[in-house]
This record gives C-alpha cells, structure tokens and sequence, in this order.
C-alpha cells in the first residue's frame, strides 16, 4: 500500500470510512465561495455507505424499499460496490453543445443525489473510477444573510440565432456576468463581438439587450430555460418594454431594468387607486411559471387579493418605508411587492411575468432561489415578515424587559405585552394580521405556572392525523400460553411508553395479574427495553419493529432468559462456499425461576415458550382455546423436553460474539439476563411453524395499507387540537425559575385577540430526518360566516365573525405537487382560480378540496 492510501488492492472498509470522514471533516471547516463539490448518484452512495458501515438514514432514495430488497443492511455481508455510476441522475437529451452532461431535473437532495466535497470525490474516484463527474461550485446567495450553497442546476439558456432560426442550449452559473455570457455565446458561433448582440429574449419578446460587463445573469433576473436571441451584422438595438396606463414604465414589461429601490422613483399610486376602482375586472391576471414557481404564484395571489392590501399598495406608502431597519430590506421588498401588486391590479392583461420580484426574493431570501419546488407557507412566513421590516414606523425600537405574570389578572399582562409589542413593530401588517395568544406554561414538579401573551401573524394548525398515530405491535405470551398476535392502536403523538402499553392492554385483553414487557427488535435481536414509562413515543420511528411479551406480575424482578434464534444456511462468494449461521424470526422472552438455572432448566424454559408453535397445537388450537390449555402446559412442555427434544443452545454475551454450548448438566450463572442462541434444525423446523416468529408487522405500514374512504374532519376540529393541553415535546424542555431544571412542563394556548386578517395554515406535510409524508385529509372549512367567539379568552368589543376569500392549494405528493390558488375578487361575489398564468371562474361549492393548504378569512365587521 503505497503512503497517499491508494493501492491496486481494495482498501478494507473502515479504513475506507476513515479516509473519507476525516476529509469531510476537514472540508466542512473550509467552506468558501469557488470551492468544488461533486453530485453523486445517492443509489451509488448509499450502496457505499452500507458497506463502510456508515448509517444511511440522512440519505433517502426514493427507490430505498425495492433497493434494501437486494441488499442485506447487516454491514457482515455487504459486497463491494461497483464503479461509482450516476446514470440514473444525469439526462442526455442531445441539445447541449460540446457533449455538455445535463442533470435530471427537479432531483432532490439526500434522495437522488449527494454532494461531495471535491478532495472525497478525488479519492472515491481513485478506488472506484465510473462517473461520469458533475463538478459544482460553492457560490454565496443573500444581502443581509450570506448563505453558501452548491449551485447544483447551472442557468440553462436557449439561444436562438437570427440568421437561420437555429436553436442551441447554452449553460453558465447564475454568477457568471454578461461578459462570461458573451463570450461563450460568440465563441460558439464564431461572430466578433462588435459585429453582434445578444438580447434578454424571455416569453420571445425583445426586452433588453445583454450589453453590460460586470452585472451577473442573476441581477439580470434571466431565469432557467428562457430565451436569449443572437442577431449579428450589427443591428440596431430596440427599446423594449411595455408602456402602462398611466404612462409609467413597467419593470414588469422590461424585464431588463431592476425595480426602483428609490422612494422618490415612486408615481402617484392616487390614480392607479381610481383606475382599479373604476375598473371590475382589475386584479384577474395570471402570474407565469418562472420554473416551479407555482409556490410563489400562489402565495403571492393570496395576498394580493387581501383587501386592506390593495387598498394600501394602491396607495402612496412612501413615508412608511422604513430604508434604516437593520431587520429590514432597506424598503426595496416593499417596493418590489406594491410594484407587483400594482402591476396585477392594472386590467387588461391576461398574466405577467414577475421575474424581477423573484430577483428580489432571490437576493433577500436565498433559501427560494434555484429551481427546486418549496412550501406557500415558508413563503407567506417570510413575505409578511419581510414587507412588516421594510414598513415598520418604528424607527428606533424601545427596549423592555419581560415581566412574569406573577398572578395579575389576564387583561392587565395581556395590554402589557401589546402595548411594549406595538412600540417596538407598528406597521400594515401589525395592524392587519397580528393578532394575540396566552402561553400557559406549568412545571410538573413544582407547579409553577408561567403565563405570557405572544403575537401570531398566522396559525398553524395540526390535522387528526398528525395528532395521533395508530402504532402496531406483536404480543407474544411470555409463559408459552398462546400464539402470538400484531394489536394496531391509536395513541396521542406526544404520549409515553407509559400510555401505548395502557391502550395495548386494553386491545389484547391484558389479565389483572400480567404485565407487559415492551422491546424493539432490530436485525433479529432485542435493541432496546423500554424500562422507562415515561420515554416518549416519539423516539419511536414508522419503520421499527415492536414486541411485547404477556408475563405474569408475581414473576417480576426475576431473570429474564432472552432467546435469540439462528439458522443454518449455504453462502457463496467467488472464492469459497459453505454454511454459515444467520439470525432470523423474532427473539423471545420470558422469566427464569430458580429451577431453571441448568442445561435443563434452561431447555425446559424454551420449549415451554415455545409450546404454540407446535404444528400439531398451532394447526388446531386457536388464541382464545389456548387460555383455558394453559393449566396442563407444564407437565406437558416437561414431557417433551425429557422424552422428544433437546434443543441446540449457546450462551451468549450481551453483544452476542461469544458462545458456549449448554448441555443438560450445565450450570448457568445468575445474573439480570441470559442470552441464549438456539440453532434450529431440520428437525425442529418440522415440529414447530416458525412463521409465528417471522415476518414482523412495522410499527406502521402506510405502502400496504388499502386505500380507505378519505378521513374527514372539521377546521373547528383542527383548531381545538391546536389549543388541547400538552406536555412540551423532548426537544423543547421548560426550564424553571422555582426548580433551577428542564422539565417537561404542560402548555396550553389560548386566543386572547384576533386581527382583522387571520390565515389558517394546515399542516398537511409531516419531515422526520430522511421520512416525509404528506397527509391528504378532507378540512371541512365554513365559507362564510366563521364564528369563533367561544375560542377567544378575551372580550375588546369587535367581531368574531369572518369570511373566507383566498386559499393556497397544494394538489399531488411531495416534491412534484403543484400549487394554485383560490381568491374571492374585491366587491365581486365570483371566485376565481389562479393556476399559474391562467385564471378562470370557478362556482364556491368547488372551492372545498382536499388540496386546501392556507386558509385566509377577513373579519365581517359588525
């Protein structure tokens, strides 16, 4: 092995994972703005992971299932893998030049591919070869957060030639300046520069020429797939651009120019006001799809068609722009979206493309930059918070410290908090959006109760399904009394280990003097006793398997005698063949008497537990006629272990790696608990149904599951789930004043005042490391008349009373859903559908979906 570690031998795998973790640890400390990383196909990468033994959870595949098939996840088995191959990520579509590698579109990270730094890549290469490479560069995103990220998907451009019509594809990073973009384009056709020109050519509309040097195709908002047109023999450059009513220039229709940043660039927003007023069939145009921006679509129709909103962008706003908010975008994200609004507000055009104001999100929020789907409420969260900094009329904030309740009464702490809450964020979306909830804290041990009243600006609010969970487990009996059966229950999410063996009882008809023993098996062994009743069930994964085990109380505290089964079986490799033993089925448990602390004893013990999976008992007893069998099982199990059946035993240790043969005079030592292996036979496969102990129901399976008749609640439903009491979870621990320690405090929410403006968001999408889940249950919401009098905790005189007139949709599954929206227009009673750039009437009886996502109500004043 030569010294850099490469050598013509294969590396052994943790020297592998070695290599590879102290560069990733290196690279992680140098991140910096140029550096290269590599895609990599994460079919390949995962087949690599299982074999160095890395854990493969953060990485998910959407093949993973079918995939673990053909591979066994036991790191002892794991074969080499091949030569690194990224064909399943990578599209040859045949319209890039010079043989340039194009990659699958809309590919998501940790489940189609990796990155890699470019010093790992180097070494996977060096021992693996394949490819073929997809160098990315590190590039930095934000102005008032720099965010470094790999720029995975270059800026795809489709050049059209003037002279013939032909078209070529063209791919640069959306840093490279217009100079970068010249150069290639003319390099490509070989034209001299001063004999040509390149045009922004988006929707196939002349809307600038690309003549700068030092500006990035990024400021120049060019998005991915858009056209750019090469005429040459130097001809005359045109104005493009659209002219609007009121003689104002749109950024909209020239996309070239940026939106003005100025306030005194602003026109007076009095006649734009009385235009749309005069005007019914204002705010109906479509917003076009830059490139799954159907989130941004539809968040943004939502919100423009709130009503005090149009009134207030319609508007001169000049004197609230707030430019010296250190929070704040300096006033030009406000600008941006009244420029926006103004621009969708004007009548006569059927859609706009709002390329500039996603130059401007882009810029201030670079986690929505690239091509990649997001979520319409990240959007919104970040939208009204933004144009909230940028319009702020506090100039300079008070500073307040908090003060505890310490038993005043509700009204007086809650006018407080609002009051020290408006000194500091006094703007149109305060004013409009932001309504008040009491926070009820309370320590389990102490009691201590700590009140305070927050802001919201929305609600989100948890579906039926997200608040409790159906978990299935296998019951075993512990004393061999019966066969073993899966029991499905439904439990609280937030709940402990304490209240699913309280509702498993329940369901298997647990007896007065049993107790039941509650494990996780994992790869064939015991991976953990849940000895703690308070653990919570959150710890406990979809994908997992669980046992319990019937054992009698009186039995309690005794040794456990935890049977792990193996079986003997053929393995080939290219250079030997022979048999091997493997794990399978389920270990069992049950409790040791004195007795049984012999070869014998222990024998006695595993064939009395396994007594129902006799062929002869299981084929004609069933669970019910087990029961009343159970009295005469002793002398039974006794006969058969002297006179039939001697089992293959090995003591083990904890780890399972040593193992002594246990014959019938051998004496087992006393301890908590005895691991033993029985080896099955021929012989014993033939008196015993082993698919009792295979085949494990998951804690819960939605693939296999038959499609039911779609779940149904209520938004009201919703709503007092959102206000139910809880125990905070375990990464949100309170920490008490009175006791000095976290603890798991109880919480509870209550409306104190409700704004004018109140947005309901469902939380249909669930994320959990590398699982997601989307849930697709029915929300009967009230169109009109919303009432939610009796869940305001305050009484300030105004109207509980609202009307629905927007929602945000989100139609299909996770990462290739699209989003739409609906929106009630300003003194029309017709709703209207808003996908994309198209826009059409749709009846109000259809506006009740399964897709609705966010829901926005305006109070109906008395």
């Amino acid at each position: 092995m030569e010294s850099d570690g490469s050598s013509c031998l294969p590396l052994p795998p943790d020297v592998e994972n070695r290599i590879i973790s102290d560069l990733l640890k290196e690279s992680e400390s140098n991140l910096k703005e140029g550096n290269l990383h590599y895609v990599v196909s994460n079919r390949w990468f995962r087949r690599w992971q299982l074999y160095v033994g890395q854990p493969t959870e953060e990485f998910s595949s959407k093949d993973h299932s079918s995939d673990s098939q053909h591979l066994n996840v036991s790191p002892f088995n794991v074969l080499r893998p091949g030569p690194i191959d990224n064909s399943d990520i990578i599209n040859n579509g045949g319209d890039s030049e010079k043989n340039e590698l194009e990659m699958e579109r809309f590919l998501v990270e940790r489940r189609d591919y990796v990155l890699v730094p470019g010093e790992v890549w180097e070494k996977l290469y060096d021992w693996y070869k394949g490819g073929p490479p997809l160098p990315r560069k590190l590039i930095s995103q934000g102005v008032t957060q720099k965010k470094i990220y790999v720029e995975v998907y270059l800026l795809c451009l489709k050049l059209i030639d003037s002279r013939d019509g032909s078209e070529s594809t063209i791919r640069l990073s959306k840093k490279a300046t217009i100079s970068d973009l010249r150069e290639k384009v003319f390099a490509l056709k070989g034209v001299e520069q001063k004999e040509a020109c390149i045009w922004d050519y988006f929707n196939k509309w002349k809307q600038s020429v690309l003549d700068g040097t030092s500006q990035t195709l990024e400021e120049l908002n060019l998005q991915m797939d858009q056209h750019i047109l090469l005429e040459v023999d130097g001809i005359t450059p045109q104005t493009g651009g659209a002219v609007m009513s009121n003689g104002h220039s749109s950024s909209y229709g020239n996309q070239g120019s940026s939106l003005s940043t100025s306030v005194s660039d602003m026109d007076d927003r009095n006649d734009i006001s009385s235009t749309a007023k005069n005007r019914k069939r204002g705010g109906l145009t479509g917003l076009q799809n830059l490139g799954n921006t159907c989130f941004m679509n539809s968040a943004l129709q939502c919100l423009v068609h709130t009503p005090p909103f149009v009134e207030y962008f319609l508007q001169d706003y000049s004197e609230e722009i707030n430019s010296d908010n250190p929070l704040g975008m300096h006033g030009v994200f406000a600008l941006a979206f009244g420029e926006l609004l103004r621009e969708l507000w004007l009548p006569g055009q059927s859609s706009i493309a709002p390329r500039a104001f996603k130059g401007k999100l882009a810029r201030f929020a670079p986690q929505f930059s690239g091509y990649n789907q997001h979520d319409s409420q990240e959007l919104l969260a970040f939208l009204l918070d933004g144009l909230h900094e940028d319009l702020n009329r506090v100039k300079r904030k008070p500073y307040f410290e908090t003060k505890d309740s310490d038993g005043r009464p509700d009204v007086e702490v809650a006018d407080e908090c609002w009051r020290y809450h408006k000194a500091r964020n006094d703007s149109i979306i305060v004013d409009v959006c932001q309504g008040q909830y009491k926070s009820t804290l309370v320590c389990p041990v102490c009691r201590k109760i700590s009140i305070t009243f927050d802001p919201f600006m929305y609600l989100s609010l948890p579906l039926p399904s997200t608040v409790t969970r159906s978990v299935t487990v296998s019951v075993f009996y512990g004393d061999g009394s019966g066969l073993p059966m899966p029991y499905t229950v439904t439990v609280q999410r937030h709940d402990c280990t304490k209240d699913l063996t309280l509702a498993l009882a329940t369901a298997c008809c647990l007896k007065s003097d049993e107790d039941l023993l509650l494990v996780e098996v994992y790869d064939h062994k015991i991976y953990r006793y849940f000895d703690n009743p308070l653990e919570f069930l959150a710890s406990i994964k979809d994908e997992e398997y669980l046992v319990a085990f019937r054992l009698p109380k009186r039995e309690s505290g005794r040794p456990k005698l935890e049977i792990i089964h193996r079986s003997l079986e053929k393995y080939s490799t290219d250079h030997s063949k022979g048999l091997e033993r493997k794990l399978f089925g389920t270990p069992l448990v049950t409790y040791l008497g004195e007795e049984f602390h012999s070869g014998a004893g222990i024998n006695a013990a595993v064939s009395k537990i396994l007594f129902p999976l006799r062929r002869t008992y299981s084929s004609t007893v069933s669970h019910s006629q087990s029961v009343s069998r159970s009295q005469s099982m002793d002398n039974e199990v006794e006969e058969t272990s002297e006179k039939e059946l001697f089992f293959q035993l090995l003591l083990t240790d904890d780890r399972g790696v040593s193992c002594k043969p246990i014959g019938k005079d051998s004496a087992i030592k006393h301890g908590p608990l005895i691991k033993v292996f029985l080896d099955w036979t021929d012989r014993e496969r033939k008196l015993y149904d082993v698919g009792y102990i295979e085949d494990l129901p998951p804690v819960h399976q939605t693939r296999f599951m038959k499609k039911t008749r779609q779940e149904a609640t209520s938004l009201f439903s919703c709503l007092e789930a959102f206000l139910t009491e809880e125990p905070l979870g375990p990464d949100d621990m309170w920490y008490c004043p009175v006791c000095k320690e976290h603890g798991q405090a109880t919480k509870k929410l209550d409306l104190w005042k409700l704004p004018e403006i109140i947005v309901f968001h469902l939380k249909r999408f669930s994320y959990r490391r590398y699982l997601k889940r989307k849930l697709d249950t029915f929300v009967d919401f009230p169109i009109h008349n919303l009432d939610l009098s009796k869940y305001v905790k305050s009484n300030d005189g105004k109207s509980y009373l609202y009307n629905l007139y927007a929602i945000s949709n989100h139609n299909g599954g996770l990462g290739r859903g699209h989003y739409t929206a609906y929106s009630k227009l300003i003194n029309e009673k017709r709703w209207y559908h808003f996908d994309d750039s198209q826009v059409s009437p749709v009846d109000e009886e259809e506006i009740k979906t399964s897709a609705a996502y966010l829901l926005f109500y305006q109070r109906v004043e008395k």
